[in-house]
C-alpha cells in the first residue's frame, strides 16, 4: 500500500469537523459534520420501470472503488471485487452469460472492447478476458494497485495505476508496449482518473496533481497537458486537486472537472484552454445534447452549457448525500446516493421526477446507460438492477 493510502486512511480517522466534505468522499461514518438531508416527497412524473435486479456477489463493500459495469454489445460486463469475479450478464434478462473467477482482488475495471475485457487487481495484476467465454487471455502487471477503467484503444490496452504510471500492453498477448510516469502529490483522493480515448485518436487522463495529459495510444508520447487546476494552499489538504472522475472527450472539447474547485474545457489537439466554471467535484462529468452534468462534494448536483459553462440549474435537495456522478438518461439526469436511492431529475429544469430505491447499500459507481436507453446501476454490496424511463 502506498503511503498516499495509508495517509488516507489515518485522514479519515482524524479530519476535523471543518474538512468532513473531504472525509465523506472515500465512504466513512455516517456521523458526519454534517448530516445528509432528509428525503421529501416528490411529486413523480416520470414512469421509471424496473426491468430486473440480481446480485454480482459482495461487490466492493467499503473499499470505495466506485467501480462500475461498462454496457457492450447487448452485455453488462461486471466485477465483484470481494469475489474476485467478473461477470457477463445479459442486459434484456439479467441472466449470466458466463462468470469467470479471477482469484484476484479485482479494484479496477473492467473495460471492454474488441472483443476483450479487461480488469485491474490491487497487486497490479492486469487480466484479459475473452469477451464472448470469459476465458482468460493473458496476465500481465503494472507497478501498484489499480483503481481506474482500463481502456481498449485498437491494439493496445490503456492502464492507470494508482503510483502515477500509465502503461501501454498489446491486445494480443499483453506484451509491455510502454510507460508513461507523471509524479504524484503526497496526499490525493481515493481513486484515479480512467483513460479516455477521443475521435482524433489521442488518449486522455487526469491526475492528482490537477492536471490533464493527452498522449498517442502507439507509444505513450506526450502530445500535451493543460492543469485544470492548481494545488495551492498551506495545507495538503488544501492543494488536493485531483482530476479523478470521468473526463469527456468530444470531437471539439475535452471537459474536466477538478475537485480543486474548476470545470475546464480544453481543445482536443492542443489542449488550450477554453471557458472555465468554478465548481468542485472528486467524480465526473456526463453529456446530454447541449448540457453537462457534475455533482459537488456538498451534494450538488450541476447543469452547465456545454458551449459556454453557464449554469442552467442546480439542484441541492441532496446535501451531504454523496450524489455519484450523474449519468443521462434520455431526457433525465440520474444519480444513486448513500442510502441506495436512485433520483431522476429533469434535464431542463433538474426538478425530481422520480426516485427508486436500489438497495439499503450506497451507489457509489456511475450508472450507466445503454445506447438504446437501459441505465444499469449497482451499490457497493453487489446489488444491480437494469431501469427504462418513459413519462
Amino acid at each position: 500500500m502506498t503511503f498516499k493510502r495509508i495517509f488516507l486512511i489515518v485522514l479519515s480517522l482524524t479530519l476535523i469537523a471543518g474538512c468532513s466534505t473531504v472525509k465523506n468522499l472515500f465512504g466513512g461514518s455516517k456521523k458526519n459534520a454534517h448530516p445528509p438531508a432528509e428525503l421529501t416527497e416528490i411529486t413523480t412524473t416520470a414512469n421509471v420501470q424496473k426491468l430486473w435486479s440480481r446480485s454480482i456477489g459482495k461487490g466492493e463493500r467499503r473499499l470505495d472503488l466506485n467501480q462500475h459495469p461498462v454496457i457492450a454489445d447487448g452485455r453488462i460486463y461486471a466485477a465483484s471485487s470481494y469475489d474476485a469475479t467478473v461477470f457477463a450478464i445479459d442486459l434484456a434478462t439479467g441472466k449470466d452469460i458466463w462468470r469467470t473467477d479471477t482469484k484476484l482482488r479485482i479494484t479496477g475495471g473492467p473495460g471492454a472492447g474488441a472483443g476483450t475485457v479487461v480488469v485491474g487487481s490491487t497487486n497490479g495484476d492486469v487480466v484479459a478476458l475473452a469477451a464472448d467465454t470469459g476465458a482468460e487471455r493473458w496476465r500481465s502487471h503494472a507497478s501498484s494497485q489499480i483503481l481506474s477503467t482500463p481502456l481498449i484503444a485498437g491494439d493496445v490496452v490503456i492502464v492507470r495505476s494508482g503510483d502515477g504510471h500509465i502503461f501501454g500492453y498489446n491486445l494480443a498477448d499483453g506484451r509491455q508496449r510502454w510507460t508513461f510516469e507523471r509524479g504524484q502529490p503526497n496526499l490525493t483522493l481515493r481513486g484515479d482518473s480512467s483513460p479516455v480515448l477521443g475521435s482524433n485518436g489521442l488518449v486522455y487522463v487526469g491526475f492528482e496533481d490537477g492536471v490533464v495529459v493527452s498522449l498517442r495510444p502507439s507509444d505513450g508520447a506526450k502530445a500535451w497537458e493543460q492543469a485544470v487546476a492548481e494545488p495551492e494552499g498551506r495545507s495538503e489538504i488544501d492543494r488536493l486537486a485531483d482530476v479523478d472522475g470521468e473526463i469527456i472527450a468530444d470531437a471539439d472539447a475535452i471537459y474536466a472537472v477538478s475537485f480543486k474547485g474548476q470545470v475546464l474545457t480544453m481543445n482536443p489537439s492542443s489542449g488550450a484552454p477554453g471557458w472555465n466554471r468554478d465548481i468542485a467535484s472528486a467524480g465526473g462529468l456526463a453529456k446530454s445534447g447541449n448540457r453537462l452534468y457534475t455533482s459537488d462534494p456538498t451534494g450538488v448536483v450541476w447543469a452547465l452549457d456545454r458551449g459556454t459553462g453557464t449554469a442552467l440549474w442546480k439542484q441541492e435537495a441532496l446535501g451531504y448525500r454523496w450524489p455519484s456522478t450523474p449519468a443521462a438518461q434520455g431526457d433525465y439526469a440520474v444519480v444513486g446516493d448513500l442510502q441506495g436511492y436512485l433520483h431522476w431529475m429533469k434535464a431542463d429544469t433538474g426538478e425530481f421526477a422520480a426516485r427508486v430505491r436500489l438497495g439499503k447499500d450506497p451507489i457509489k459507481a456511475t450508472p450507466q446507460v445503454s445506447a438504446d436507453g437501459v441505465l444499469v446501476a449497482v451499490d457497493a454490496d453487489g446489488d444491480m438492477a437494469a431501469y427504462r424511463v418513459g413519462n
